[in-house]
């Protein structure tokens, strides 16, 4: 029979400690969805957080619109340093099970591109449906609450909060990573893996723009707010095919913030400007009818004319005719267009990266319940565990898998 979370016992004449089946640190996508799964489950929960509101980072996701999942979410669209550690989430609460709890609350939806699901109206839809859930689940949730310290002892963990004492057979730490502490990142997380002597790996800003060096940067920051499709490949052999985007500070778009992921510092991308022409084909086509033409006009047919006058600048597109263009000349400028070598300087780090890479090793947790090996009731959920989605929903849907696999078992644990 399930009882009140604001139960309390007194441990002695001085304070008293509130009882609690399990405490859940983190009310963002993980946190939230986990407490209601667990509370509909019959448990006690608790769902504390240090922000004024719940969901902070889901409200600014996707443009405010919330790119929820995504149809095609599977393993292979993760980062780990066990690339094997995220399949038993993913199939047993799948994109398919998420997506049909959101058309059960009525959220309208749609398919922007590459199977990425966005709410129609506002991500404020995500934030209340996940509330409501937790409603459902009797979920105690308590914001503007500080986690001052964290014990084990026999009969669970003794979580001392801003606002009292509470003593909890489990603890869940849903905290995040280090992205966007201007809505609350911190490293709470890794502590509280470090202080149970859980590895933590390194970490680093994922899907975030890179900042180019000076000399590029000067010639290319006046491209600023254009975007073009691309190809781009790390060195590693990794590809994405999507739109890039000048910035002032260097290079942005979901092509970019797909490939930071897989860029390690020193090393350079491969930005093919033309991903969908036979260069060599076309220009020998537009010579023959346009032997008088610029080559920078005729490039400007399939790029936007800034952007090859800034090439030009570079001495990347020589300034002649189509005429004049010699044979290697037109070997050189298909390399140049569609090889393009940048080697960025830096990313601009957490304060606008959209994942941290890293974090708790999955070595340490089950992959189907997210428990600790070596600390029984202690669970890891969401971003702070060292599995990193690509950009366009499969973030979320790694938080909605991974706190689906935990409630399932506290549930057990009961």
């Amino acid at each position: 029979m399930k009882k009140s979370c604001g139960q309390q016992t007194e441990i002695s004449e001085v304070f008293v400690v509130e009882q609690a089946d399990v405490v859940i640190i983190g009310a963002g996508a993980a946190g939230l969805f986990c407490a209601a799964q667990a509370g509909q489950l019959g448990l006690n929960v608790l769902l504390v957080d240090n922000g004024k509101k719940p969901g902070r980072k889901i409200l600014m996701s996707g443009g405010g619109r919330c790119n929820f999942t995504n149809m095609y979410a599977d393993h292979t669209a993760y980062l780990s340093h066990n690339p094997h550690f995220c399949k038993s989430a993913l199939a047993r609460y799948t994109q398919w099970d998420f997506i049909e709890l959101v058309s059960r609350h009525g959220v309208a939806y749609h398919e922007k591109t590459l199977g990425q699901l966005f709410c129609d109206n506002s991500a404020e839809d995500m934030v209340n449906l996940l509330v409501k859930e937790c409603e459902q689940g009797n979920v105690d949730l308590r914001m503007r609450n500080e986690v001052l310290s964290v014990e084990s002892n026999e009969q669970g963990f003794m979580i001392k909060l801003s606002a009292g004492n509470i003593q909890a057979k489990s603890l869940v730490i849903a905290s995040g990573g280090l992205s966007m502490p201007g809505l609350g990142a911190t490293p709470f997380g890794y502590k509280i893996a470090e202080q149970f002597g859980i590895n933590v790996l390194p970490t680093r800003a994922g899907l975030v723009p890179v900042t180019l060096h000076k000399p590029l940067l000067e010639v290319l920051q006046t491209l600023s707010g254009v975007a073009v499709p691309v190809s781009v490949t790390a060195e590693n052999g990794t590809n994405f095919k999507e739109s890039l985007l000048f910035t002032h500070r260097g290079l942005s778009g979901p092509a970019i913030l797909q490939i930071s992921s897989y860029w390690q510092p020193g090393e350079s991308i491969t930005v093919n400007l033309l991903p969908n022409l036979d260069l060599d084909a076309f220009l020998n086509e537009e010579r023959a009818e346009h032997p008088n033409q610029s080559l920078k006009n005729t490039l400007a047919r399939h790029l936007p004319k800034r952007l090859v006058e800034s090439l030009q600048t570079l001495n990347k597109v020589p300034d002649v005719t189509l005429k004049q263009l010699s044979a290697p000349q037109q070997q050189q400028l298909a390399d140049t267009l569609q090889q393009w070598q940048i080697q960025p300087n830096g990313t601009e780090g957490y304060r606008t990266a959209e994942v941290t890479l890293g974090g708790v090793d999955t070595k340490a947790l089950s992959s189907k319940t997210m428990e600790s090996v070596q600390v029984p009731g202690l669970y890891f959920i969401g971003e702070v565990v060292d599995v990193t989605g690509w950009l366009g929903g499969y973030n979320f849907q790694w938080a909605w898998s991974s706190a689906w696999a935990c409630a399932q078992a506290l549930a057990k644990t009961e």
